[in-house]
């Protein structure tokens, strides 16, 4: 069943709490990517554009509660404030921020709000009970609004109070909750990855390690025709397969899981035949490709090899749709980038393939080699994204929203 959508109500006059995802990366108190804040828009011109009086509630980075002098460090770093002057640009009109998240300031900002307004609250982890999910907190945002809008996809996969207890609390008192636009696109897309109706269906995983993954490969192996494994992940494989894996990484507790899924897959998980190998990651001295899936003892492997790009890439051919998640080697150092930037090219070059990027690294080594249009999407949401993948579609923060009528 459809999800309400946001364009299904009636909106004017009406206070509308929309959660988006407004946790931006922060360098030196400043925003260095602002793509979040840019997702976030289009649902809310739309609210403005309806005479909805608008509340953005947002996490913004870690709060560490269980230690008081931490906390109040993250809190002073991770203040909204310069989120809500971008979004006021963004949007092309004022933004009235309020440094409270309960209490008489942020009761008498939204009883201020009129038609078209635009309020964003601070740092939903300032409160203790937000990772929690606190029937209490959910409870009491869900006395202050009239509809609940939930347009963080990066935030769907948790059950904190302002993706659950909130929408939760907002059902019962019969105040209707909806997905976004950002939420809807997000769908729409990850759920052709997750219904896999159209073959041959390739997926690409990278990334460092398979404890990570564990749910979102086994998902794929139902589902996938081939999967591509790539980055230091490999390399726990190629221990499940007696191979030299020399200085690089292994989860050792993993090995076991990775044999299972070898078994499992009869032939359908692909490992590299080759890598870019060096002495070390931080300060190489010298680098040289292995000969073969063995990694030479006083080495570690670093990226995948030219054997491997083209192996994968051949492999890639035909394909009708392709999820990718992680890089396939330590993109960060140009020296160990190449496995990353082929597979990415390889990708984009498919005919009449739908291809999606599951966020995170990934999102980020195709936005640095200038790619990510090229991609029918990239998840803003690179845990959510898994998770989806992982749980036949479903992510408590989507669940929890009432069906379309």
């Amino acid at each position: 069943m459809a999800k309400q959508m946001v364009d299904q109500l009636v909106l004017q006059h009406k206070k509308v709490f929309v959660r988006a995802d407004l946790n931006v990366p922060l360098k030196d108190g400043k925003i260095s990517d602002d793509n979040r804040i840019v997702q976030a828009c289009p649902t809310l011109k739309y609210l403005i554009s309806k005479q909805a009086r608008v509340i953005v509630l947002s996490h913004l980075g870690k709060v560490k509660h269980s230690d008081p002098i931490k906390a109040a460090e993250q809190m002073k770093k991770n203040d909204l404030a310069v989120v809500a002057v971008r979004l006021s640009e963004l949007l092309g009109k004022k933004v009235t921020f309020v440094s409270a998240t309960r209490g008489a300031e942020l009761e008498q900002a939204i009883t201020a709000l009129k038609d078209g307004d635009v309020l964003l609250m601070q740092n939903t982890r300032y409160e203790v009970g937000e990772e929690k999910n606190s029937e209490e907190l959910g409870t009491y945002w869900a006395s202050l609004c009239d509809i609940y809008v939930n347009d963080a996809f990066g935030s769907c996969h948790r059950a904190h109070a302002s993706t659950y207890s909130l929408p939760m609390a907002c059902k019962k008192a019969n105040k209707p909750t909806a997905i976004g636009y950002l939420v809807e696109k997000e769908i729409a897309s990850l759920s052709r990855c997750v219904e896999a109706k159209e073959h041959p269906y390739i997926a690409v995983m990278g990334g460092s390690k398979v404890s990570d993954k564990i749910k979102v490969i086994e998902g794929l192996l139902k589902k996938a025709d081939k999967i591509l494994i790539g980055g230091a992940m490999a390399f726990t494989f190629m221990k499940a397969l007696g191979k030299e894996v020399g200085k690089s990484l292994v989860e050792l507790d993993q090995v076991d899981f990775a044999k299972r899924c070898l078994i499992e897959g009869k032939g359908r998980i692909c490992l590299p035949l080759d890598y870019i190998m060096a002495d070390s990651l931080s300060e190489p001295s010298r680098e040289e490709v292995s000969k073969n899936q063995n990694v030479a003892i006083d080495m570690m492997g670093l990226d995948v090899g030219p054997k491997t790009n083209e192996f994968y890439k051949e492999e890639l051919t035909g394909a009708k749709i392709v999820f990718w998640n992680g890089p396939l080697g330590a993109f960060e150092n140009p020296l160990f980038a190449n496995g990353t930037k082929s597979i990415c090219e390889a990708i984009v070059n498919l005919k009449n393939c739908f291809s999606v990027i599951g966020g995170g690294d990934s999102a980020s080594a195709v936005a640095q080699y200038g790619y990510s249009s090229r991609f029918s999407h990239v998840s803003t949401g690179g845990g959510a994204s898994l998770e989806m993948i992982e749980n036949d579609g479903h992510l408590p923060g989507i669940d929890v929203i009432e069906e379309a009528k």
